[in-house]
């Protein structure tokens, strides 16, 4: 059987290499308090899901600050599972999963918008963007299972939440007369997808061969 040549380092690897000390105390003095790193996963979630609500109801500052919240929420709870030597897989599990609902709600917050002012273009956009957020995890997750690293693509987690980010803080902003919030889901949409047949493609290559 061929040995697959290892995955590349990401972003999110690098910025997890160089924030690891911060995260790494920050997990230690929470787990300190007491506080469990499940209850921060879903902690997490409600922060989101707020935030897709205003998505929804057109308070996008509002939803980019939520979102921002969340974002060291999302790395705190390994940190703090770390720090109480956890060895289940439980949490990792749990904290995948909802994830999977933090971008569904956040989609489908933008759905709910686009449809509440007759845009159904770009609702279908919104739902395109889904769809490729859901296969970029779903083709990781499977290849996983098979002990397979696949971590290719320009749209893994932490670009998507960085065009998610622009677009909310900046969404009426016109490029060539077409709001940002329309271009960044466009980009979300094809960006994300893409990576997804990437994803597939590099796992129909190497797994079982």
């Amino acid at each position: 059987m061929t040995t697959p040549p290892p995955s590349p380092v990401t972003l999110s690897d690098r910025l997890r290499a160089l924030f690891a000390g911060v995260t790494t105390r920050a997990g230690s003095a929470v787990y300190r308090m007491g506080i469990h790193p499940d209850w921060i996963t879903v902690f997490g979630l409600i922060v989101v899901a707020i935030g897709a609500v205003c998505i929804g109801t057109g308070q996008f500052f509002i939803a980019a600050i939520l979102m921002l919240i969340s974002l060291p929420l999302d790395a705190l709870d390994g940190a703090v599972a770390r720090a109480m030597g956890r060895t289940d897989r439980r949490g990792a599990v749990l904290d995948s999963t909802l994830d999977r609902y933090a971008d569904s709600f956040i989609f489908c917050g933008f759905a709910y918008y686009f449809a509440s002012v007759n845009q159904l273009d770009n609702l279908l956009v919104s739902l395109a963007a889904m769809t490729g957020t859901f296969v970029v995890s779903y083709t990781r997750a499977r290849a996983g299972e098979a002990d397979l690293s696949v971590k290719i693509g320009v749209f893994s987690r932490l670009e998507r939440i960085v065009v998610l980010l622009i677009i909310l803080f900046f969404p009426f902003v016109p490029i060539l007369g077409v709001p940002l919030m329309v271009i960044g889901l466009w980009v979300l949409a094809i960006g994300t997808n893409f990576t997804g047949l990437q994803r597939l493609w590099y796992v129909y290559k190497h797994l079982d061969r």
